[in-house]
């Protein structure tokens, strides 16, 4: 065995506390594998590898709890885990399908979570996010039909529940649900293909979500959440589109917090938000981009309409981080409040969920059917793509590509 060395030590916790492991959970995502380490206190954790074979040990001061570690299964990169109670606390050890220099962080409590030490275990590179059919060859300055491209963005993810209903029904859960069988109708549909940021239970940071749509060359990026609220009569679907200038509600305002603090739970920091997301705001304010997502967002709400009671009668807007690309049309749809019983059992039955999913895709059918892309691939130079403003002029764009 040949020590490799400290990784992370931070934190601070007094010598005579006593904290303990009130949970350890496993993610594993095609990105890599997340570890979270729920704790009852802060404490100054060591966090290092040794390899021959590979693991990787976490040293937690103060802490107990090593039978609730030996009860968890491995995912992932992990294959084992295992613990002991030492004199100075507890001691983790993952044993790992190869050698992976984690990326570990501390986060404060937040909602319904104590202290959580993430370790960030990444996988050998990012994979592609869509498998999109080539375009057929043309000649240079011809202009060529290609597939629609819809993003599908399921809401929350892994360590991020979202909202839970009384009847435990989990945000995420459905969300991710919802989000696979809207992808089925939209392959079904000549000339289109879907595209899904998540596949599975583990967390996207937000802002990640918004690059694989682009990644993707999605010509239509939609969000899928459901609603919450403490006043359990609340009801009615809803569609949101970015704001240039903020929200255009209290209750709008609260959502937008709400779901933006979703990175914060998964552990990816927001403090460099700012300038980035303005400057994002400002590019909206000046295209097509915006008029687009209210486009497709109006006939999205009307379909929802003939499923459930609507919210409000019009498309909302707020300052939802995933609606901020550029250059895609947006939309965030809560598809109902799954804190009111009945919307729940809605959200939770298969023929209800059917519904939903059916009437987006009648609004995304409406939406293209009117603008249909298509590309142009120049001899040198990049894509451009037609695009049709609110007035129905066309004009060409330079494709983003990250």
């Amino acid at each position: 065995m040949r020590f490799l060395g400290c990784l992370l030590c931070v934190g601070a916790v007094s010598a005579a506390s006593a904290g303990e492991l009130r949970d350890l959970r496993l993610w594993d995502s095609p990105e890599g594998t997340r570890v979270v380490l729920e704790l009852s206190d802060s404490t100054p954790h060591k966090v290092f590898t040794l390899d021959n074979p590979a693991r990787i040990v976490v040293d937690l001061p103060g802490i107990r709890g090593a039978g609730l570690a030996n009860k968890t299964t491995g995912k992932g990169a992990v294959s084992h885990v295992r613990a002991a109670q030492r004199e100075e606390g507890l001691r983790v050890v993952l044993d790992m399908k190869q050698t992976i220099a984690p990326r570990a962080v501390l986060l404060d409590p937040a909602e319904q979570y104590g202290y959580r030490l993430v370790l960030d275990l990444a996988g050998p590179g990012d994979e592609d996010v869509a498998d999109v059919a080539p375009v057929t060859a043309a000649k240079p300055d011809s202009w060529i039909p290609r597939p629609i491209i819809v993003a599908i963005d399921a809401g929350h993810g892994g360590e991020d529940p979202g909202a839970i209903g009384h009847g435990g029904l989990m945000e995420k859960d459905v969300a991710l649900s919802l989000s696979r069988k809207l992808a089925a109708l939209i392959n079904r549909e000549p000339g289109f293909k879907a595209v899904l940021t998540r596949d599975g239970d583990y967390f996207i940071p937000l802002r990640d979500r918004v690059k694989r749509a682009r990644k993707a060359e999605a010509d239509l990026f939609v969000s899928i959440h459901a609603n919450a609220l403490k006043n359990r009569s609340m009801r009615g679907s809803a569609v949101y589109v970015v704001s240039p200038r903020g929200v255009t509600s209290e209750h709008a305002r609260w959502l937008a917090q709400k779901e933006n603090a979703a990175d914060l739970v998964g552990g990816v920091g927001l403090h460099d938000k700012d300038d980035e997301l303005a400057a994002v705001l400002i590019d909206l304010s000046q295209s097509s981009t915006m008029e687009a997502s209210f486009d497709v967002g109006t006939r999205m709400l009307k379909q929802l309409g003939s499923v459930n009671v609507l919210q409000r009668p019009q498309v909302q807007q707020a300052a939802f981080m995933v609606l901020k690309a550029p250059d895609i049309p947006s939309v965030l749809v809560e598809t109902a409040f799954i804190t009111n019983a009945e919307e729940e059992r809605l959200l939770r039955d298969p023929a209800g969920q059917e519904k939903l999913v059916r009437s987006l895709l009648e609004g995304i059918k409406g939406y293209f059917e009117s603008y249909r892309p298509r590309e142009q691939r120049p001899a040198d130079g990049p894509r451009l793509q037609k695009v049709r403003n609110a007035a129905g002029d066309e004009m060409s764009r330079r494709a983003s590509a990250e």
